[in-house]
């Protein structure tokens, strides 16, 4: 017996030895030909642009555009009495009205009493679809209100104490500023209460001197200013619906005049350039006004001669132009005007997207 279990468990051994490896190579087979699944997709690297998304529908639609259209606009300057008759001449002179409309709460008596008839042509703008901004050619709070555009109003001056007064809360020419603001801050309410929303340009060329509350650089110049009223308007009086739109001249200094008059950030969301010097839209202006926005929409405030298509086509990122009541028609002529209203990366207001 011990010589047949000798002769058996060799034998046995050899079966589940070849057993083991047929087992083995079966399972190695089935490894190679179903591996286990794996996630093997890869997700996209996203290269297009993030356009950022606000508040606000004008805001938002202003980066949509930015890079590939320009709204075409225009100012109406006084009388507040007839707030569109600058917007209607670009109509009857070129067939189209602008996608932008922009007026002003002015300085003198009649202007100011006549602040109502303006507020109500803004309604009308923006329920046609219309880009909604206003102005302030606000008097000196340290002389008079109403007052001229003239050395004791618009176009006055400030001792260095004067204005060290109006930055500073609890004085007489402070608590003046304030109630000159309140007063506007009643109209702009109004918009506020009909979701009305405003591209709203106080303080304007603050790098131009010319004007009382310009021509200070640094930190408690001109941009202080400019700080303590967007405080004050959108915290304090709770003006939710304003578009804040920083602007400045396009003098020799601007590529200095950038960061001595810039707010900050967080103090605005467009900025502006008013375009006067006769040298007009140098690559140096546009770049210098791109770099400072970093990011966020750029736009022609002021001008007398237009850029043609062509030039906002090589320059792109003007979310959109206003030119200056009478003087656009002085510095350009109906075909140029016919021509840029009619371009294809200019949007006039049937081209609008509408804001309801």
């Amino acid at each position: 017996m011990k010589n047949s279990i000798k002769k058996i468990v060799p034998l046995t051994m050899s079966i589940i030895i070849v057993a083991s490896i047929i087992i083995s190579c079966s399972k190695s087979n089935i490894t190679k030909s179903t591996p286990p699944p794996t996630d093997t997709t890869t997700t996209p690297v996203d290269t297009t642009h993030k356009i950022p998304v606000t508040a606000f529908k004008t805001l938002n639609y202003l980066y949509t555009i930015s890079g590939t259209k320009t709204v075409s606009g225009i100012h109406n300057r006084e009388p507040n009495a007839t707030p569109a008759v600058w917007t209607d001449s670009i109509y009857k002179t070129t067939g189209k009205f602008p996608g932008l409309w922009s007026g002003d709460f002015l300085f003198e008596q009649d202007n100011i009493n006549n602040r109502q008839i303006m507020i109500n042509e803004a309604i009308t703008q923006w329920k046609n679809g219309a880009l909604v901004q206003l102005m302030w050619h606000a008097c000196n709070p340290a002389l008079a209100e109403p007052c001229g555009y003239d050395s004791n109003g618009v176009l006055s001056t400030m001792t260095d104490q004067q204005w060290t007064d109006l930055l500073t809360p609890g004085t007489s020419i402070n608590t003046q500023w304030r109630s000159m603001i309140d007063e506007v801050c009643i109209y702009l309410q109004q918009l506020k209460a009909q979701n009305i929303e405003v591209l709203w340009k106080p303080l304007h060329e603050m790098n131009q001197s010319a004007f009382w509350w310009g021509g200070r650089p640094g930190p408690n110049g001109t941009r202080k200013l400019y700080q303590m009223m967007h405080d004050y308007m959108t915290t304090t009086k709770g003006l939710t619906n304003l578009v804040w739109v920083w602007d400045v001249q396009d003098f020799g200094t601007l590529s200095d005049d950038v960061n001595a008059y810039n707010p900050g950030a967080s103090y605005f969301d467009v900025a502006d350039l008013d375009v006067y010097d006769g040298s007009g839209y140098t690559t140096a202006k546009y770049n210098t006004m791109v770099n400072i926005a970093a990011g966020k929409p750029i736009a022609i405030g002021e001008c007398e001669t237009l850029p043609t298509a062509a030039q906002l086509l090589s320059q792109p990122k003007w979310t959109y132009f206003m030119s200056w009541s009478e003087l656009t028609f002085q510095g350009n002529t109906t075909a140029e005007l016919k021509a840029l209203y009619t371009a294809p990366n200019v949007v006039t207001l049937d081209k609008m997207p509408g804001w309801e």
